[in-house]
């Protein structure tokens, strides 16, 4: 396994694909906390990838302790001066960080993909980070959101989980589905308690962007959708498990 890759450029947009999207911070972050803060426990938070802290921000008015490790040097720094000393930011790789402590809840969103080792960086989070009666939120992007599939059909994309070229310069190494998302977990000791997803989706993020720019879609429109994948989680923009640990 080789940790040498440049954590700041994956982090950049490329031609043709965002980083992240407005898509991503207007509706699909608001919309992972309503499905994440049933499971909340009190006291502190270990966010595992937070990039720039967006969606950190969205964890303050639930946890006044609040750790994050965060592989980017560049996006570390910008996350410690929105921050000034509220949230602990640590710049470091997940395989090589030390923590002083374990956590009652850890979040990890949008990151397992792009991890080289999975089920040993799930391992430290069961072994080693997350307390006996704590919870893990752990969500990825879905290979089989209708919009990935239409993608498929249309030729961009080779399969449902295939890594497209603009993924891979992200440092997208796999594409999840929730039958390998828990495959991953329960390899690396994990016990796996609830599975859903969050927003029916059948777009692409770039054309919800364009979307949201006008008055086409109401917010019960968006409200409808996400009750949808309640229904159908296979069918939805991210997929995500809540684990309890298991043995180590």
């Amino acid at each position: 396994m080789t940790l040498d890759r440049d954590y700041d450029k994956e982090s950049m947009d490329v031609q043709g694909h965002e980083y992240a999207y407005n898509f991503d911070f207007d509706i699909i972050h608001p919309m992972m906390i309503k499905s994440f803060e049933a499971f909340f426990n009190k006291e502190d938070l270990l966010e595992l990838g937070s990039f720039k802290g967006d969606f950190t921000e969205k964890f303050r008015k639930y946890f006044n302790d609040i750790t994050c490790v965060e592989a980017s040097s560049d996006a570390a720094a910008e996350a410690s001066l929105k921050f000034d000393g509220s949230v602990n930011i640590v710049n470091s790789l997940f395989e090589k960080v030390s923590l002083p402590k374990k956590y009652n809840n850890i979040v990890m969103t949008h990151v397992l993909e792009h991890i080289q080792d999975p089920v040993a960086v799930l391992k430290r989070v069961n072994d080693e980070w997350l307390t006996d009666d704590g919870h893990f939120l752990l969500a990825c992007p879905n290979a089989n959101a209708p919009s990935r599939q239409i993608a498929v059909k249309m030729g961009l994309i080779s399969h449902n989980a295939g890594v497209t070229d603009a993924e891979a310069e992200h440092g997208h190494l796999i594409t999840y589905t929730l039958d390998t998302l828990e495959r991953d977990a329960v390899a690396a000791g994990l016990k796996v308690v609830h599975r859903s997803g969050v927003f029916f989706k059948a777009l692409a993020n770039f054309q919800w962007d364009r979307l949201l720019e006008t008055d086409i879609i109401s917010h019960e429109y968006l409200d409808g959708c996400y009750k949808l994948g309640q229904v159908y989680p296979d069918l939805c923009s991210t997929i995500f498990i809540v684990c309890k640990k298991g043995k180590a």
